[in-house]
């Protein structure tokens, strides 16, 4: 076999099942890995993937991936898949039970309650059966959405919302990490196309897509969650790097975009 003809390993990639990564995806769905934002940062320590949609901590806290410029998973004010719901008064926490699935999460949340002089004991919640019964409850991505659309006795705590109250800039979720050192040009066209793939046919992802309704996926897609890592953006990870770094949540490192 002609040595030219031969090609590439296949680009392995990781990406989370949650509704609001759909369109990043889109038209990669069998190229992908899907997992745990926990499990897919495991899997990046490893070399095992080349590239993955994490949460934001991952890369701030860890000095050895680059971010896919201009590509995120972001909220501007309420983003309704990222809650604390309460049964008490928020003064009154001791102890949160948290979905273990992010760190960004937990971290925000830290963040935020440090603004208001509280510094409760985080805890994993052991199901996520057992968080309606919890007084103080952490939950992410579509089992957030879950909880947030049943009935509960909690008051509920939108962490997007609450960053923008705090910062007026939008929260970074999630980027794409990708493995330092990777010959990482066709990695980024290919993402970054996915992405622009996705926007475009966003119509046919809100139609197609199983979880809850169509009018409750056009809101989410369309009010809750942008897809831009833009200059606003930007400047609203580096708030939250400051903030880590403040509330000795760090060390934090200087994020590196490529592509």
């Amino acid at each position: 076999m002609n040595r030219g003809a031969e090609q590439s390993p296949p680009l392995r990639i990781g990406s989370v099942h949650y509704l609001n990564a759909a369109p990043l995806t889109y038209g990669l769905e069998d190229q992908i890995h899907f997992t745990t934002p926990a499990q897919l940062a495991v899997l990046l320590r490893r070399d095992e993937l080349d590239a993955a949609l994490v949460s934001v901590s991952e890369v701030l806290l860890t000095d050895r991936y680059d971010i896919l410029d201009g590509v995120a998973i972001a909220a501007l004010g309420e983003v309704y898949s990222v809650l604390l719901a309460h049964k008490k008064p928020l003064a009154e926490a001791r102890e949160i039970f948290c979905d273990t699935a992010s760190l960004t999460s937990v971290n925000l949340l830290k963040v935020l309650l440090a603004g208001r002089g509280l510094q409760p004991v985080f805890r994993p919640l052991e199901s996520y059966d057992a968080a309606a019964g919890k007084d103080f409850v952490l939950l992410i991505g579509d089992r957030a959405i879950d909880f947030h659309r049943a009935a509960h006795p909690h008051q509920i705590l939108d962490l997007g919302a609450e960053w923008q109250a705090l910062t007026r800039l939008p929260f970074v979720f999630a980027v794409w990490a990708l493995r330092r050192g990777l010959n990482q040009a066709a990695l980024c066209r290919k993402l970054r196309a996915a992405k622009d793939n996705g926007l475009h046919h966003l119509d046919r992802i809100i139609r197609d897509r199983t979880e809850y309704d169509a009018d409750f996926r056009r809101i989410y897609f369309e009010r809750h969650i942008q897809y831009h890592l833009n200059a606003a953006a930007k400047r609203g990870l580096t708030r939250f790097g400051d903030l880590l770094r403040q509330h000795g949540l760090g060390p934090v490192y200087e994020p590196r975009f490529v592509g």
